[in-house]
């Protein structure tokens, strides 16, 4: 005899809800205030012009505007040379 029930359910279908990270607003498109941009998980971009980033790297608009993406190369505190995507808000 069977100590439990053969067909009960599984004890290894847990998972965690989805973050939803990512671009939110693209190039050239409108922003109000407060408008979030990017949701991300370190700096993957970095605030620009009029851009403000939250606790959780979170960035959003401070002004009203159109979101404009740059990049440029940055350089680290050990001289190690990256390219930065960054965000800017043009009014």
């Amino acid at each position: 005899m069977a100590k439990t029930k053969a067909a009960g359910s599984s004890k290894l279908g847990r998972d965690s809800q989805p973050k939803y990270l990512g671009v939110k607003l693209f190039e050239g498109e409108k922003s109000k205030i407060g408008q979030i941009l990017i949701r991300q998980r370190g700096t993957k971009f970095l605030p620009g012009k009029n851009v403000k980033k939250g606790g959780d790297d979170t960035l959003y608009a401070m002004k009203e505007g159109v979101v404009h993406f740059t990049t440029k190369r940055k350089i680290g505190f050990n001289n190690s040379q990256r390219v930065v995507k960054i965000v800017n808000i043009e009014p």
